[in-house]
């Protein structure tokens, strides 16, 4: 592993991530009434209920992978976003004209963001991730305890 990769992984992990934090804290809890007012006319159920699990998906999701600590399951949240938000605020197969156009951009945008989770799932966080310094220490304490072992009965 070389630094440069691990520098990119960290940057890629944060670039990727950090749409969700803002949207959390600044979008959706300044402007919660607004917000749970729209998703009541998408028609999804107890909207502000929703909406307060959304939140904390978007915060938990989005600094588990900025993190890379639990990055698997913060990426699982953030893919389960990703996909209710697409199926309820970009239905482009609804629509026509213009307004099709730009919903199906925005749908694809979360179609490469889905993937860009799925990826995170399949390979984790990378090198240079609270993940991977918890592996490595733990790792090492196995092989710490295993020479330990190793010297006193011999």
């Amino acid at each position: 592993m070389s630094a440069l990769q691990g520098s990119v992984t960290v940057l890629g992990r944060v670039l990727l991530a950090t749409i969700f934090f803002m949207a959390a804290v600044g979008n959706k809890i300044p402007h919660f009434s607004q917000v749970a007012s729209v998703m009541d006319t998408a028609g999804i159920p107890a909207p502000q209920l929703m909406l307060v699990g959304a939140i904390v998906v978007l915060i938990a999701g989005s600094l588990s992978v900025i993190l890379g600590y639990k990055a698997r399951i913060g990426a699982v949240l953030l893919l389960t976003f990703l996909v209710l938000a697409s199926y309820y605020f970009h239905p482009f197969w609804k629509l026509e004209g213009q307004a099709q156009q730009e919903q199906m951009i925005h749908f694809m945008k979360n179609l490469s963001m889905m993937g860009a989770m799925l990826f995170i799932v399949a390979n984790g966080s990378g090198p240079m991730s609270l993940d991977s310094w918890l592996h490595k220490r733990v790792t090492a304490s196995a092989d710490e305890r295993r020479t330990f072992v190793q010297a006193n009965v011999a």
